[in-house]
């Protein structure tokens, strides 16, 4: 299982926030390169970044940061937040990103995702971001109506390769993983590796991500206030 560190912009800077709420915002580096190549360096074999500004605006807003980090590192960076059309996706993996994540438009827009698919085989991420098992858009705001179970059937329908799952009322919150619901949604997933977010807190949540057959689990929080080490989480668990 991959351990990925997150780098979350906004504004230009690497922060977090608590279950998405933009009113509770901590900043841990002026300069987000300088966060990738402290998890580049701590080990880290991929990162992963979001364009929060992007993902409540619903456009590209951090491009210059995001290239930043990509000329920084030479390790993979998938990158999701306010990818909204195709010119954007091929623009981002054009300047280096390995690939997309893809929200809100996966929800209200498939036809975009069938052509992303289609175009950009093997580089397009689908983010099933989930409240209470409800699939939520727009930078979390809205609540889509679709149950997360049934988001991930269409995904499996569609031959998405991969998605992440985000429990985001534990996003930040240094609590622990939504294990009873990942469980339900691995259960549906078929061929579709998952990725989960939201909660990962101690090493020992991820033995017990490991242990469930995700592909990798992202840490955030954790790894900025130091709660997790990542060289000791990398040690723990072989990847």
């Amino acid at each position: 299982m991959e351990i990925i560190p997150a780098i979350d912009i906004r504004g230009g800077r690497c922060v977090r926030l608590v279950q998405g709420d933009y009113d509770r915002e901590t900043v841990f580096a002026d300069d987000p390169a300088e966060a990738a190549r402290r998890w580049r360096d701590a080990g880290a074999k991929r990162l992963h970044v979001v364009d929060l500004d992007g993902a409540r605006e619903g456009r590209a807003i951090n491009a210059a940061s995001v290239e930043r980090i990509v000329a920084a590192v030479d390790v993979p960076v998938q990158l999701g937040g306010g990818l909204r059309d195709l010119e954007t996706v091929g623009g981002y993996l054009e300047a280096g990103v390995e690939r997309v994540v893809l929200g809100t438009a996966a929800v209200k827009d498939q036809a975009l995702l069938a052509s992303a698919l289609a175009r950009f085989p093997g580089r397009i991420v689908v983010g099933v971001d989930a409240r209470e098992g409800i699939v939520v858009t727009e930078g979390w705001r809205d609540a889509s109506g679709i149950s997360a179970s049934d988001l991930v059937r269409q995904l499996v329908g569609m031959g998405v390769p991969r998605a992440i799952y985000t429990d985001t009322l534990r996003d930040g919150t240094l609590t622990e993983p939504n294990f009873p619901a990942l469980e339900t949604l691995l259960s549906d997933r078929q061929q579709l590796r998952i990725i989960y977010s939201g909660g990962v807190s101690t090493i020992d949540h991820l033995r017990r991500l490991a242990e469930t057959g995700v592909e990798g689990a992202i840490v955030g929080r954790a790894l900025y206030t130091g709660d997790i080490d990542l060289a000791e989480a990398l040690a723990a668990i072989q990847t």
